[in-house]
């Protein structure tokens, strides 16, 4: 099965003040997740015309985030 993946800018003008070491789109293509060197994960908004915005930034990891995977169901 053949999927199309579209590009998508993660910032405007200015970059991030963290720097992202992973990145994961849920299935739905809604939500993107972002790990990192920080140890923080964000939680993204993704609309129909691929507008982001920010949704939830998770704390507690003493280490960078280098990977995401998701859990099955």
């Amino acid at each position: 099965m053949k999927t199309s993946v579209l590009a998508v800018a993660m910032w405007g003008k200015t970059a991030p003040s963290h720097s992202i070491t992973a990145v994961m789109i849920t299935d739905d293509q809604q939500t993107i997740v972002t790990g990192s060197q920080e140890g923080q994960i964000c939680l993204w908004d993704l609309s129909s015309d691929l507008k982001i915005s920010s949704k939830e930034i998770l704390f507690g990891h003493t280490a960078s985030v280098t990977c995401l995977a998701k859990a099955r169901e």
